[in-house]
């Protein structure tokens, strides 16, 4: 294995390799989550035009005055009516502002008179008093939503509010998660001796999904030299993206190093100074990117969430810098003297702060230790134990 590198040198080759994908138009009801590949100007003012904040009644803006009702404007049926000297017109929230009004005077501050309908005492009122502008929220021409956005609920409603069926989204990469072993046995079929059932291919199938990209294939690849050429040179002609777990070192039946080397797949790095996740191996294909994981469940999901899961946003255009808090870890650590050691970790937000506390025994093999995982504690090379209290980064999960 080649010289360890850092966490922060192993993100900063695979976003060098990174190239976001080409852009689609995405209708609007499938848009969330989606990343905007361009940025949305309003064709329009938001809102289009002058409308009542209160139910109440359109006035010219003055003293307390008993007036004469000459109309309706309701939302969505305005009115012709003209609102001048002594006369007023009865509005609803969100309907259109009358040709001459000045102000809205609501309901709660207004006495209509002697039950006809026809008049109405209001008080005084100044002018624009609870009148929304045009354009008082989003003016024709302005940027709205800029370029690298997450489509969120709001940004929905955004879009939606100047008239956009469709956004132009990057599309999402492709994904093929390969697991490798002749021991793998699918859940629900049964064990044969010295066997174990295929975990890393589901939790990182769910990892992809929740990244979020869509899932090409997941297949497992058995311990042999065509096995894993035929599964590696079919994930490379059909991904974006391929994870292999397992099969990266350099034992008698871990082909799939020689193999990448075999199909043109150019090597970044090899080796993490990183605990779990020291085998993590990182190339490229022309534009595809190629992780080989860790077969140890623990390391695959960490080294996942360093690495792949960054490179799946940046690939559709997002940042690819995941959310970190600094938080007191409660928990004394053992220190590893010279790799950096991602702990699970849940969090709960105290007077000072966030605080972290281990999930458990930390083994690269014990996966129920990601169960419950809130972020993993970031812990540098050191020598001894860290003490009770002190303050790490922590990336959120």
């Amino acid at each position: 294995m080649a010289e360890l590198i850092s966490i922060d040198e192993a993100c900063r080759r695979v976003q060098q390799a990174v190239r976001p994908l080409e852009s689609e138009d995405v209708p609007l009801a499938e848009a969330l989550d989606r990343v905007l590949a361009l940025d949305v100007d309003s064709p329009a003012d938001v809102p289009p035009f002058d409308n009542s904040a209160m139910d109440g009644f359109a006035v010219r803006a003055g003293p307390p005055a008993e007036l004469s009702l000459i109309g309706e404007s309701r939302a969505g049926h305005p009115t012709a009516a003209r609102v001048g000297a002594g006369t007023a017109v009865r509005i609803s929230t969100g309907a259109m502002i009358p040709e001459g009004t000045t102000a809205v005077v609501p309901v709660e501050r207004a006495r209509e008179g002697d039950g006809s309908g026809q008049q109405v005492r209001v008080e005084a009122s100044a002018a624009g008093e609870h009148i929304r502008r045009a354009g008082e929220d989003i003016r024709a021409g302005e940027l709205v939503l800029g370029r690298g956005a997450v489509v969120g609920p709001a940004e929905l409603g955004v879009a939606a509010s100047i008239g956009r069926a469709d956004l132009p989204c990057t599309r999402r990469p492709t994904v093929t998660v390969l697991v490798t072993g002749d021991e793998l046995t699918e859940p629900g079929h049964e064990l044969a001796a010295g066997s174990i059932y295929s975990s890393n291919a589901f939790a990182l199938s769910g990892l992809v999904e929740r990244s979020p990209a869509t899932l090409l294939d997941r297949a497992t690849v058995r311990d042999s030299v065509e096995s894993t050429r035929d599964a590696l040179g079919r994930a490379l002609s059909e991904a974006d993206v391929t994870c292999v777990s397992g099969g990266v070192s350099v034992g008698p039946h871990d082909h799939v190093k020689a193999t990448l080397g075999e199909l043109g797949v150019a090597e970044h790095f090899w080796g993490v100074a990183l605990r779990p996740g020291k085998p993590t191996w990182f190339g490229t294909h022309d534009r595809r990117l190629v992780f080989g994981l860790p077969g140890n469940p623990v390391s695959a999901m960490v080294a996942f969430l360093l690495f792949v899961r960054p490179a799946l946003l940046a690939l559709q255009g997002a940042s690819p810098r995941i959310a970190r808090v600094s938080a007191v870890l409660d928990d004394p650590m053992p220190l590893h003297p010279v790799r950096e050691q991602a702990v699970r970790v849940r969090l709960s937000a105290r007077e000072d702060g966030w605080h972290a506390t281990s999930t458990g025994e930390q083994g690269s093999h014990v996966l129920t230790s990601m169960l419950g995982a809130d972020g993993l504690a970031l812990l540098p090379p050191g020598e001894g134990r860290s003490a009770a209290g002190s303050r790490f980064e922590v990336e959120l999960l």
